[in-house]
C-alpha cells in the first residue's frame, strides 16, 4: 500500500478497455449471436460458463423450488431493503409539465417510461440479488412494462442460478429470466434471438467481457454506463475509530484485485493505526488474498497537513464511494464536488449503503464522479419536447427564425417558415 503526502497523490484516469484478444472474442461472439443467435447462445455459454443447458429461460417451477433454499431471515431482511429502496426512488420520479405563454403558444416536455428494459446480474461464483434490487425497482418506479433479467447459469443453484438471485426478482414479479451471461446476453439483449426478445436499455454490472459488449452494442440500445472496478476513499481526521476505518477500507478491496480503497487524513497517528489494522483483519478475511492485492496494486494512505488540503484530494480522485468520518461530517459535506454516494459519520458504513438504505448502489467509477451519477429513476424514463406555435406567435417571431436559418445556411428551413409569413401575413 502506498503512503504518501495528498499533494503527491497523482490521480490516474486511464482504464484500459480490455486486452486485444478480449476485444476481439467479444467482437466475434456479438457478430455470431446476432447470426446464430439462440444456437450460439447455448454454445457460447458452455465455452465460457462450462455449464451445457438445454433452455435459456427459467420456469416459474424452477423459481418456486429456490424459495426452499433460502431461509426466513434472509427473506425478511430481502423485503425491508426492497421497501427502502423503493421509497427512495418514488423521489426521484419527475413529472411531464405544460407552460402556457399568454399569446397562446404552449411549451412543455412529456416524461414517459422506456418500453423494455434487459438487467444484467453477475452470477457464477457469487450471488448478488442486491444488484436485482438496485436495478430493478428504479426501472418499476419509472414506469417499464417489461423487465427481463440475465444472470449466468453454474453448476448449482436452481436452473443453475443462485436462488438468492431467482428469489429477488420473483419478489419484484419479475417473470422472464435467462440463465445466460457474458458478452452473448448482452448481445441477445440488443439484437433479439428466437427466445429473447430485445431491449431499449441494458442494465448492471458485469466482467470485462460484460463492460466491453455493452460499449461495443451501445447505439443499437442505450446502456447504464460502463464500470469500471469499485472504489472507496475514507476521509478522516484524528478522532476516527480506526478499526472502522480499516474494515470499510476492506469491504472494497475484496471485491477484487483492482479495486481501490484510500484513506486521506491529516493525522499521522491515524495513519499509522489504520495501516496496523488493515493487516490485522486481512488475516482473517476468507477473501484476504483478493484484498492484500488489492492494497498492494491500489490502495493508499494519503497523509494531508489540513482536512482542507486533503478535500482537495478527495475531489480530484472523484470516488465511488466516499465516507466523511470527521467529527462534523455536514459541514464537510457542502465541499465534496465528485463523489457517487457520501456516507457521512462512523455508523453508515458503506455496506449501509450497498444493501439497505435505499440510494442506488450502482454508482460511477474510476473518477467519472465528475460528470455522472448514480443509476436512478431519470435512467429508465425518455423525454419528449412539446412546442405549440400559435399563428399570432409565428408572425411576431418569424423574422427571428429565418435570420437565424439564413445565417446557418439552411435556405429551406427560412423559406418553411417564410411560405407561413407571407400566406398568414396577407389574411391579416
Amino acid at each position: 500500500m502506498k503512503k504518501m503526502k495528498a499533494s503527491q497523490f497523482a490521480v490516474d484516469r486511464q482504464f484500459e478497455y480490455g486486452t486485444p484478444e478480449q476485444n476481439e472474442t467479444v467482437q466475434a461472439v456479438i457478430r455470431d449471436v446476432q447470426e446464430r443467435k439462440d444456437a450460439a447462445l447455448l454454445e457460447w455459454t458452455e465455452k465460457f460458463d462450462r455449464v451445457r443447458i438445454d433452455q435459456l429461460k427459467v420456469s416459474q417451477k424452477q423459481i418456486d423450488d429456490a424459495y426452499g433454499q433460502v431461509d426466513e431471515a434472509f427473506l425478511n431482511s430481502l423485503r425491508k431493503a426492497m421497501q427502502n429502496i423503493r421509497v427512495f426512488h418514488e423521489k426521484q420520479k419527475r413529472s411531464s409539465w405544460m407552460d402556457l405563454q399568454p399569446d397562446g403558444t404552449m411549451l412543455g416536455q412529456v416524461m414517459r417510461p422506456l418500453k423494455r428494459v434487459g438487467v444484467y446480474v453477475p452470477g457464477g461464483k457469487a450471488a448478488y440479488p442486491s444488484s436485482v434490487l438496485m436495478n430493478v425497482i428504479p426501472a418499476q418506479v419509472a414506469g417499464v412494462e417489461e423487465i427481463v433479467m440475465v444472470t449466468p447459469p453454474a453448476s448449482g443453484g436452481v436452473a443453475g442460478i443462485h436462488p438468492a438471485i431467482l428469489v429477488a426478482a420473483n419478489e419484484l414479479g419479475i417473470r422472464e429470466i435467462y440463465g445466460v451471461g457474458g458478452a452473448q446476453a448482452i448481445a441477445a439483449l440488443a439484437y433479439g434471438t428466437e427466445t429473447i426478445q430485445p431491449v431499449d436499455k441494458i442494465c448492471g454490472p458485469g466482467n470485462i467481457f460484460v463492460a466491453l459488449a455493452k460499449r461495443y452494442v451501445y447505439g443499437a440500445v442505450a446502456i447504464d454506463s460502463i464500470a469500471g472496478p469499485t472504489d472507496i476513499v475514507v476521509f478522516a481526521d484524528g478522532k476516527a475509530n480506526p478499526e472502522y476505518v480499516a474494515a470499510d477500507m476492506l469491504s472494497q478491496a475484496e471485491h477484487d484485485e483492482m479495486a481501490s480503497a484510500i484513506l486521506v487524513t491529516d493525522s499521522q497517528q491515524l495513519a499509522q493505526q489504520v495501516e496496523e489494522q488493515l493487516e490485522q483483519q486481512l488475516s482473517r478475511l476468507q477473501r484476504r488474498e483478493i484484498a492484500q492485492a488489492s492494497l498492494d496494486k491500489n490502495g493508499a494512505i494519503l497523509i494531508a497537513d489540513s482536512l482542507e488540503e486533503g478535500m482537495q484530494a478527495v475531489n480530484r480522485i472523484a470516488p465511488e464511494h466516499l465516507e466523511l468520518m470527521v467529527e462534523e461530517p455536514l459541514r464537510w459535506l457542502g465541499r465534496v464536488e465528485n463523489a457517487g454516494a457520501i456516507f457521512m459519520g462512523p455508523y453508515s458504513s458503506e455496506p449501509v449503503g450497498d444493501y439497505f438504505a435505499g440510494p442506488n448502489h450502482i454508482l460511477p467509477t474510476n473518477g467519472t464522479a465528475r460528470f455522472s451519477s448514480p443509476l436512478n429513476v431519470d435512467d429508465f424514463m425518455k423525454k419528449s419536447s412539446v412546442i405549440y406555435f400559435t399563428k399570432e406567435a409565428l408572425l411576431e417571431n418569424g423574422e427571428h427564425i429565418t435570420r437565424l436559418a439564413y445565417s446557418e445556411g439552411l435556405e429551406a428551413h427560412a423559406k418553411a417558415i417564410e411560405v407561413r409569413l407571407r400566406k398568414e401575413g396577407n389574411q391579416e
